[in-house]
């Protein structure tokens, strides 16, 4: 995929490394989502330490509200909930019905590798990374 010019949203982000990898590789905004106190710090402390604050937001919410009321469109969407994730397949159709993909976007959802999406619409294939697996929807 190429990153340059793309909008990038990073779901449960974490430390927001798949976020900012997007931006190392020229993609021109990336909204970080997660609701870690911890988390914010951490992302507003590598935003201003590598110069890139006028292409980060950073929402401290809940990721599932975040989604209920969003309007952006993003290119590509990075969505790591916690492998205790009870139901990923609504979160996906969320994500799809709440039109939160652009249009030739992609979602990638990292899970463990004893899941599997393949009865899933929007389902493309997936990867997996030893005991991880990364499903790509488009």
């Amino acid at each position: 995929m190429e990153f340059v010019g793309i909008k990038v949203l990073d779901l449960y982000a974490g430390f927001g490394s798949l976020g900012f990898e997007a931006l190392s590789r020229g993609a021109v905004e990336i909204c970080f989502v997660d609701s870690s106190t911890q988390s914010q710090k951490s992302l507003r402390e590598t935003a201003a330490g590598l110069g890139v604050q006028s292409s980060v937001r950073i929402v401290k919410q809940d990721v599932v509200q975040f989604i209920r009321t969003e309007k952006g469109r993003y290119d590509l969407v990075f969505c790591d909930p916690p492998y205790s994730w009870g139901d990923y397949s609504t979160l996906v159709n969320e994500i799809f019905s709440r039109e939160l993909v652009a249009e030739n976007g992609m979602l990638l959802m990292e899970h463990s590798s004893r899941y599997t999406f393949e009865n899933i619409q929007h389902y493309a294939f997936y990867k997996d990374y030893g005991m991880t697996r990364v499903t790509f929807f488009s």
